[in-house]
Order: C-alpha cells, then sequence, then structure tokens
C-alpha cells in the first residue's frame, strides 16, 4: 500500500455553536487499561451522516468498522443503535447530551462522509465526552473511495488512544500460514489480511511448504521460511512488487527468521552439521555474523525494541529454556528455570516484557514475563497453542491455536488475539485453519 494513499489533516473541528460550560472538577473520560479487568466503556457510534445515498452507505460501513473495531478491544461497549434517541443528521449541528445520557453513553461518536467532485472521499469525525459536554477530538480525512476500511481503523486507533492514553492497533495486518488437508498431508500458503480479519488474500499457492513468516518495521517485506527442493531457506518476499528472493544460499539449514527493528538486517539460525547456532545477516551488503557458538540447540531469536539484546531459547542447559544476550552475542544468561519446555520467545514493542510457548505436563501455554525472567504469566492454554505476536502497542498478542485430528486425520488449526491481561480472548475469522502469525507495526 501507498505512503501517499491519502492526505491526513489533522485538525480539531471547530463547530458553529456556543461554547458549553465544561465542570473542570469533573475528571476527564479515560479508561483504565493497567487492571486485569475493564468494564468495558459504554460508547455510542453513530451512522456518519452524508448527503447522497452514496455517501450514507459509506457512512454506515465507516461507522460499523469502527464500532467493531472498538468492540474487540474488550475495553469498549459499543450501543445497540436502536437505542439512540438523536439522529446523526442533527448531530452535525451539536448532540443533544441529555439524550445520550439517557441511554448511558459515556462517550459518542459522531462523523459525516461526503464524496468530492475530485472523486476522493471526505470523511470527518467527532469524539464527545457526554457527561462533560465536551468534544474531545475531531479530525478529518480525504482518501481515494477504495480506502474506506483503512480510514475507519485509522479512526478507531484515534479512539483508543485519546480515551486509553496507548497507541491503538487496529490500522495494521496479519501475516499468516493458511493450512488445507489432513495432518499429514498438510498445504500451506503465506496469506496476508487486516488485523480484523478482512481484505484477505494468498501471497502463495501452496506449491511449496512456507512456515515462520515475520513483517519488516517497514511492513512492505516479509521475511519467512520456504521448502524449496526439501531444503529450508529464508525468503523475503515484497509485498509491493510480489517479487521473492531468498536470503543467502547458505551449506546446511536456515529457519526463524526474524528482521531487525531498523530493518536492515534478518536474524536467523543456521543448522550446519547438526549444530544450530545464531546469525544475523546485513541485507544490504549480505554479511553474516555468528552470534552463538555453542552445540547446543539456538534458535528462534528475537531483538529488543533497540536492538541491545536478543532473546532466543537453546537446550544447552540440558532442557529447552529461554535466553538474553547482547545484540553482538556477548553476556548469554538464562532467564527461565521453571519445569517445562520454553519456545519462540519475542520481545514486546515496548520492551517490557517477553512472550513465549511453555509446554508443561503435555499442555501447552502462552505467556509472558519481564526480560529478567521474573513475573512469569500464563494467558492461554491448550492441546497446542504456540507462536506468539504482539500488536504493535504491545498490548494484545495473536496466537494459534490447534485442535487434535479427528479419526480421519483432520487437524482444526486457527489464530486468536488475547489482551496482555489474559481477558478478551477472541478468533480470527479466517478463510481456513491457520498458524505462525505475525502482526505489523501500523501501516505509515
Amino acid at each position: 500500500m501507498q505512503k501517499s494513499i491519502f492526505r491526513l489533516i489533522a485538525f480539531t473541528l471547530v463547530l458553529g455553536v456556543a461554547a458549553v460550560p465544561f465542570d473542570p472538577a469533573r475528571a476527564e473520560l479515560v479508561v483504565d487499561i493497567t487492571r486485569g479487568f475493564v468494564e468495558p466503556l459504554p460508547v455510542a457510534v453513530t451512522d456518519f451522516d452524508g448527503a447522497a445515498p452514496g455517501d450514507i452507505r459509506f457512512g454506515q460501513d465507516i461507522s460499523k468498522v469502527i464500532a467493531d473495531d472498538l468492540e474487540r478491544s474488550g475495553l469498549f461497549r459499543p450501543i445497540e443503535q436502536g437505542a439512540f434517541i438523536q439522529d446523526p443528521a442533527t448531530l452535525r449541528i451539536a448532540p443533544k447530551f441529555g439524550d445520550w445520557r439517557l441511554i448511558n453513553a459515556q462517550a459518542l461518536v459522531s462523523g459525516a462522509t461526503e464524496l468530492q467532485a475530485d472523486g476522493r472521499l471526505k470523511v470527518e469525525f467527532r469524539l464527545w465526552d457526554v457527561f462533560a459536554e465536551t468534544q474531545i477530538t475531531g479530525l478529518a480525512y480525504f482518501t481515494t473511495p477504495a480506502n474506506w476500511r483503512r480510514v475507519a481503523h485509522i479512526i478507531a486507533d484515534a479512539i483508543y488512544k485519546r480515551l486509553t492514553g496507548e497507541e491503538g492497533y487496529f490500522d495494521t495486518r496479519i501475516v499468516y500460514i493458511a493450512e488445507s488437508g489432513p495432518q499429514n498431508r498438510r498445504v500451506k500458503r503465506l496469506s496476508i489480511m487486516d488485523q480484523d480479519g478482512e481484505n484477505h488474500r494468498f501471497l502463495t499457492d501452496g506449491s511449496v511448504l512456507v512456515l515462520t513468516p515475520r513483517f519488516s518495521p517497514t511492513t512492505q517485506e516479509i521475511t519467512y521460511l520456504s521448502y524449496v527442493g526439501d531444503t529450508p531457506r529464508v525468503f523475503l518476499f515484497n509485498l509491493n512488487t510480489g517479487q521473492q528472493e531468498v536470503l543467502g544460499n547458505f551449506p546446511g539449514m536456515t529457519f526463524a527468521p526474524r528482521f531487525s527493528p531498523n530493518g536492515n538486517s534478518v536474524i536467523m539460525s543456521l543448522a550446519r552439521q547438526g549444530n544450530s547456532e545464531i546469525y544475523d545477516m546485513d541485507l544490504r551488503t549480505r554479511k553474516v555474523i555468528r552470534l552463538t557458538n555453542h552445540p547446543a540447540i539456538d534458535t528462534s531469536p528475537s531483538y529488543s525494541p533497540d536492538g541491545g539484546e536478543i532473546v532466543f531459547n537453546s537446550d544447552r542447559g540440558g532442557t529447552q529454556q529461554i535466553y538474553v544476550m547482547a545484540g553482538n552475542g556477548d553476556n548469554v544468561r538464562r532467564i527461565t528455570f521453571s519445569a517445562g519446555r520454553y519456545a519462540t520467545p519475542v520481545w514486546s514493542p515496548r520492551g517490557d516484557l517477553i512472550a513465549f510457548t511453555r509446554i508443561y505436563q503435555g499442555e501447552f501455554y502462552i505467556g509472558v514475563m519481564r526480560p529478567d525472567g521474573s513475573g512469569e504469566r500464563m494467558l492461554a492454554k491448550g492441546f497446542l497453542v504456540e507462536g506468539p505476536t504482539w500488536a504493535p502497542n504491545g498490548r494484545v498478542l495473536s496466537f494459534y491455536r490447534q485442535e487434535p485430528a479427528n479419526a480421519a486425520g483432520i487437524v482444526s488449526s486457527k489464530l486468536f488475539t488475547i489482551d496482555l491481561t489474559g481477558f478478551n480472548e477472541r478468533e480470527i475469522v479466517t478463510p481456513i485453519d491457520g498458524s505462525d502469525p505475525a502482526w505489523s507495526p501500523l501501516i505509515p
């Protein structure tokens, strides 16, 4: 998606009405997202008003996407529109706050859409604090009509940020492995979609096995593992051009690729003569640097957000555990010591936590811990739950859940999201089974 896909005008919309008195003693409307469970904030999201039938249709579609985004976060409860008293047309003049208090709305979202003479779509919205009777924020956007859904996600992000103080994560994509067929003959295709499952498309045709896709920080490239000629190789996939290229032709097997925070290199595991070590490749020079040197299996590396440290898993201590080392491979230290095995560690974009998979007493868990190994918490468990990936705001995780094969040898593998606190687990609906999700940064 081109960076110039739309132009954003960020300004507070000035209303042609008299100022409404504001009680400074009343606390500003915010959502506290630090607790384990948050009672969702009741919010009214009205259909965006429009003059022509086409404008009205866009307005209805945009408001629905906004409401769905907010509801899926678990922090907001959109009120059914059948309960609304004031209609969208009169909202363009001013809200009747008493009408919205009657239905217990604490926040109100209104807006308008209009197709311009030059073919662009203008979308404006306003966020209101119902009890303070004041506008909190307002923005206007100009875009091509085909990008209405993305504008809706951007508006939802603006609402989320204004009410929680945290960056949103709705204007993002997820790349994953789409799966079909029986367990012993799974067809796996590289696939991409918006974070809500919309705008889905397959990137590969399933003729070769693909695994572990990961986004670049620019969101324009994906690195992944592909078996070509029965040999695993790390590939780069350019989303703009569709071009694919092998990231080096190393002797041995390469796997578990992941971009560095600045996108200039890819860190990966390389197995030679039965020994797996961690390497970093500079994408500009193709120079490869070996970061670990141990007879054990070192794999699944992930950089910290500042690039200063790397988390990985290794069996160098006798069992598969999680280790952290400096970005140049120095100062290796073990951070997990509990029973069971640990895998797929990934550093949070905020830098405060590491997510992981833990296998203990026949069950799989998705958990998080601090970078020193303290504060370990399990968020999800199941027959097989694996592959955690962070939303760019570090507040939500995605992972996949696989159920045991049935009598016909068919397995079921689905993608889910869960809040950092362990609440609000939701399935991301995909056309076919899915695994190995990877969440993009916010789209530039």
